[in-house]
């Protein structure tokens, strides 16, 4: 009898230590989707669960998001210009069931399925919009992996795109043809300025031959002015328009 007491003891003792093999601790980030007999349950956690051995199996399915470095493609845009574009892809597993049931590796699933939209969008945009129009592409991006990847129980939050590795002679080329339009602003603006120059002194004109006083007032300030900034002799003519009061008396008195 104490035989076998001792050996249910040391029964029921490997048998707890078996039970406590299926003890689980998961995280509040973390859940368990779990195959009884290879048929699917629901999944369970966050918190302590427990996996019958022998009949259960499980696999841990981090919910948190996933940051996806997608590597430089090689991306012939829609006008015939190799470049290489890199980008950044955000999601997370929103379904844990599907991500495991539904694809084998989602990861490696969700970085093909990323690389070859990038290299398809950037084939169909040109070189100019794909370096001005980042927004509109990293959406359109978003929007056709999210539609592939949905069924697998993923959401992609958001893409978007790092560099864009242009050739030498791409470079060289946009350069050259920025300096050029820098070039033609400024000669716009030189233009526009000596219009505007051109419409005051018409105006002035305009003041001054209504008034030939103002004109004469005008030449005495200048004259004025550059006794000013040079100091020395400065030999001017005399307007005429001053000595003709003194030429109408004289000819008054010779009539006389």
């Amino acid at each position: 009898m104490a035989g076998a007491g001792a050996g249910l003891i040391v029964v029921i003792f490997f048998f707890g230590i078996f039970m406590l093999g299926g003890v689980r601790v998961l995280n509040e980030y973390e859940r368990a989707v779990v195959f009884r007999l290879g048929r699917l349950t629901p999944y369970r956690g966050p918190g302590v669960t427990f996996i019958i051995p022998m009949l259960e199996k499980m696999a841990r399915i981090d919910l948190r998001t996933v940051t996806l470095d997608i590597p430089p493609q090689d991306v012939i845009t829609r006008d015939n210009v190799t470049v290489k574009v890199s980008a950044v892809l955000y999601f997370r597993v929103v379904d844990p069931s599907k991500a495991v049931t539904e694809v084998a590796d989602y990861l490696f699933a969700t970085m093909q399925i990323a690389q070859t939209t990038l290299r398809s969008v950037g084939g169909q945009t040109e070189l100019d919009d794909l370096l001005s129009q980042r927004d509109k592409l990293n959406a359109q991006i978003q929007t056709i992996i999210d539609a592939q990847t949905e069924p697998w129980g993923i959401k992609v939050t958001l893409v978007e795109l790092k560099n864009i590795d242009l050739p030498q002679e791409m470079q060289r080329a946009i350069a050259a043809q920025a300096e050029a339009e820098r070039e033609r602003r400024a000669k716009v603006i030189a233009a526009e300025g000596e219009f505007q120059a051109a419409q005051r002194l018409a105006e002035a004109a305009e003041i001054m031959s209504k008034s030939p006083i103002t004109l004469q007032l005008r030449y005495l300030q200048t004259l004025a002015e550059i006794a000013t900034e040079h100091n020395s002799t400065t030999v001017f003519p005399l307007p005429i328009d001053l000595l003709e009061p003194f030429i109408q008396m004289r000819k008054n008195l010779e009539t006389k």
